[in-house]
């Protein structure tokens, strides 16, 4: 009898050990809609007129690739994507979402479609770049972070606004 109880621990502690290391599998999902998702490109875009690649840097996970529109290079690491966005941010660039698709997950979310990116050469020059795009967004230490970005100028002529 006085094993009893030692032999109850056992039992429970044994039975419980699955419990507690699937509770380390367990994934729980982040609360999200269409709408906060869609202002995530909002508030790249508005990362992208401070003209600060730091700010523009710090909503890329820490391992986003980036598959930029003017240049050839993967960007696959936070230094490389830094880079791309030093040069392309004296273009003072803007965008604004012609069409899109935004699809959630858990804990993971796309935002696909066309945008139009107005940029300013160093004369001054305004030039508005049709493109599409995908951004997909990963939900990371309470926040939306850029896992993946592509962008790519569109490859048929379009009339633009």
């Amino acid at each position: 009898m006085k094993q009893l109880p030692s032999i109850l621990f056992l039992v429970v502690i044994t039975a419980a050990t699955p419990l507690l290391v699937q509770a380390d599998d367990t994934e729980l999902c982040a609360h999200t809609s269409e709408q906060e998702i869609a202002t995530l490109f909002d508030r790249w875009n508005a990362s992208l007129a401070t003209l600060d690649p730091d700010k523009v840097l710090a909503l890329y996970a820490p391992d986003a690739v980036l598959l930029p529109t003017k240049s050839n290079k993967p960007r696959t690491n936070h230094e490389e994507i830094r880079d791309y966005f030093v040069h392309f941010l004296k273009k003072k660039p803007h965008g604004e979402i012609d069409y899109r698709i935004i699809k959630i997950g858990c804990n993971i979310a796309s935002d696909t479609g066309l945008y139009t990116f107005t940029l300013h050469d160093t004369n001054g020059k305004v030039k508005k770049v049709p493109a599409r795009y995908s951004f997909v967004y990963e939900h990371l230490n309470g926040q939306w972070l850029i896992e993946h970005h592509h962008s790519s100028v569109l490859p048929e002529p379009v009339k633009l606004k």
